[in-house]
């Protein structure tokens, strides 16, 4: 026997095993308990948003059969599931944001026009209400309990497919997807099968308990492609009482802008490993500033609870009350320090906003130059040299461009390209030093080491 197929028969047999052993979940009764609850949603709207249809072109020949030509604008599709027996109902905002009209479709085939009782874009979540009684509930289960490798199930209508039901694992947790704008959700990450129409349906444990709703998927092609993601239902639940409450969400705020510390930043700040959130930017007549928060500083710890990864404490902050006061801790000068922080709330309307002599900076292979009136407008920044050229050297291996603008040095303020030469010639031989930079009106944080 061939080595390929020694391998096929010990898959095959492996395979076997765990059926008879009984391992393999099964998933009928809880489909069948769970299912009742789950509702398909159809939101119409008298302008369709950019997405709403779906592309008949980009389907298979098999599956372009079943749907008609579009002669006029499809009601957006997504899916539900109901939370109290008097017909309240949570799906996500994308699937409702900007309808004119929303039709809920149970699991006997009623259908009911809902009520939007109130919606959080940045949760991406909306609770709905229909005019019914005693309608058949989801249980819900707890996000935090959850586990990495824990088998789930998503049920809701992918493409309009009603009740259509998938399986797989728990890949991940506390998620923080870069490309939103604000990370306040710590998503979940699945691999189970996610398509346009399961958006807002329910991802159950093998306890036919809620964990999660689903929201987006990762893909290249429009479909699923492995990487799926879910809001806690720990999160949702908070933001449903607030909307329930008073129909929007507040949340907490400190005021900071923060970016992730890689293994040279924890070695330029005497950390025994990356870990924490590192503050880049502080914002104006923050909570942060009253504090006493500084740019440079490594928060590790918010009430009580550990910041690992930078992208945790905007979950952690966004989920606290607003004028509570919560110890943060923090690392300055490499050394251990605890604030006192009174957090504030969040406005939805703020938006983190942010004659010259050549001087070579050969130590470190750039050139810069200081800031024009016109520079500190266009770029957003006070203080700092302009980053003219950059040449082979420290200065390229750290990371700086042309264009960025040098604000700190070894948590030293730069005013002007004197002060950049001085600092520059008193960096110590092979000490790994922070360096903040802005670009493109974003700070952040590098680290340089001169090697002689």
């Amino acid at each position: 026997m061939s080595k390929s197929s020694w391998l096929v028969a010990a898959v095959c047999l492996s395979f076997s095993a765990i059926n008879a052993s009984g391992q393999l979940p099964q998933f009928v009764k809880l489909v069948e308990r769970a299912s009742p609850s789950v509702v398909n949603i159809s939101a119409t709207r008298s302008t369709p948003r950019h997405g709403d249809q779906f592309n008949n072109e980009q389907l298979p020949d098999f599956f372009r059969r079943f749907i008609p030509p579009q002669q006029a604008p499809r009601p957006a599709m997504g899916s539900g599931f109901i939370i109290s027996s008097d017909g309240y109902i949570l799906t996500n905002n994308h699937v409702v944001e900007g309808a004119d009209e929303i039709i809920v479709a149970l699991s006997d085939r009623r259908e009911r026009e809902a009520e939007l009782i109130g919606a959080d874009p940045l949760s991406d979540l909306a609770l709905l209400k229909i005019d019914a009684e005693n309608l058949p509930t989801v249980e819900i289960g707890s996000s935090e309990e959850l586990k990495v490798g824990e088998w789930v199930v998503a049920i809701g209508s992918p493409f309009g497919f009603e009740l259509s039901v998938t399986q797989g694992i728990v890949s991940a947790k506390g998620r923080s997807l870069h490309y939103e704008r604000d990370n306040y959700v710590p998503f979940i990450q699945t691999d189970v099968a996610i398509n346009p129409g399961n958006s807002g349906g329910p991802l159950f444990n093998l306890d036919g308990d809620v964990v999660g709703i689903n929201s987006q998927i990762f893909t290249r092609s429009g479909g699923y492609m492995g990487l799926s993601f879910a809001i806690p239902i720990d999160v949702a639940m908070e933001v449903v009482q607030q909307l329930k409450d008073k129909g929007s969400v507040s949340r907490g705020w400190l005021g900071v802008g923060i970016q992730r510390v890689d293994r040279d930043l924890a070695e330029a700040y005497g950390l025994d490993r990356p870990s924490g959130a590192l503050v880049s930017e502080v914002f104006t007549d923050s909570p942060a500033e009253s504090a006493g928060l500084q740019v440079g500083d490594i928060i590790v710890e918010f009430d009580g609870k550990l910041i690992d990864l930078s992208s945790d404490l905007p979950h952690v902050v966004g989920r606290t009350r607003a004028e509570t006061e919560v110890k943060v801790l923090i690392v300055r000068d490499s050394k251990r320090k605890t604030l006192l922080v009174k957090v504030g709330a969040r406005d939805e309307d703020d938006v983190a906003v942010r004659s010259s002599s050549s001087v070579p900076g050969n130590l470190i292979g750039i050139e810069v130059q200081d800031l024009a009136l016109e520079d500190r407008n266009r770029l957003g920044v006070d203080k700092g040299v302009l980053v003219r050229r950059v040449s082979a050297g420290p200065g390229r291996e750290a990371g700086i461009r042309q264009g960025d603008v040098i604000t700190t040095i070894d948590s030293q303020w730069v005013n002007n390209s004197d002060e950049f030469e001085t600092l520059i010639v008193g960096l110590e031989e092979n000490v790994a030093v922070p360096i903040r930079i802005v670009r493109n009106q974003r700070p952040q944080f590098l680290v340089i080491k001169i090697i002689r």
